[in-house]
C-alpha cells in the first residue's frame, strides 16, 4: 500500500530543531564490494559485499522561519523522521539515526514564501521502525 507523506515530520534530538517539511529526500544507500575474480577464475568475474553500508545524504525541504536556527554548526545528533500514521493504524513508521547537518540554503523570493533546504550527513546504522 501506498501512503502520501502529508503529516510527515522531523525533529533533530539534541538541538530541538524541528520543520515543515515541503519534501524528504530519503538517502541513497550503498554497499560496496569486494573483487574477489583471480587467474582461476574461469566465465565471469565474482564479487563480496563488504560489511559496512553507506546510509548517504538525507535532504530536506522546508518552510523557513528565520526564527529557527538550523543547527549547521551543531555537533551530530539523534534525528528522527517520522511518517505519517497510515489508515487504520496507531503510529506512523520512523527512521532514526545519528546525523549532522552538512549544508542550509534560503530562498526568500519577492511576494512569496520563503524556503530552506538542508543537507544531513548520516554518521553510523540508520534504525527503522514499522507503522503500528
Amino acid at each position: 500500500m501506498t501512503d502520501i507523506t502529508t503529516g510527515a515530520t522531523v525533529v533533530f534530538g539534541t538541538s530541538a530543531f524541528s520543520a515543515e517539511l515541503l519534501s524528504i529526500g530519503l538517502p541513497s544507500i550503498a554497499r560496496g564490494m569486494i573483487d574477489t575474480t583471480h587467474m582461476g577464475t574461469t566465465v565471469a568475474r565474482t564479487h563480496q559485499p563488504v560489511d559496512l553500508i553507506e546510509w548517504g545524504d538525507l535532504e530536506i525541504e522546508f518552510n523557513f522561519d528565520p526564527n529557527n536556527e538550523p543547527p549547521i554548526d551543531g555537533a551530530a545528533e539523534t534525528i528522527t523522521i517520522t511518517f505519517p500514521i497510515p489508515s487504520g493504524g496507531a503510529s506512523g513508521a520512523t527512521i532514526a539515526g545519528s546525523g549532522f547537518m552538512t549544508a542550509f540554503s534560503v530562498t526568500a523570493p519577492l511576494e512569496d514564501k520563503m524556503t530552506a533546504t538542508a543537507t544531513i550527513k548520516w554518521s553510523g546504522d540508520l534504525t527503522w521502525t514499522d507503522s503500528a
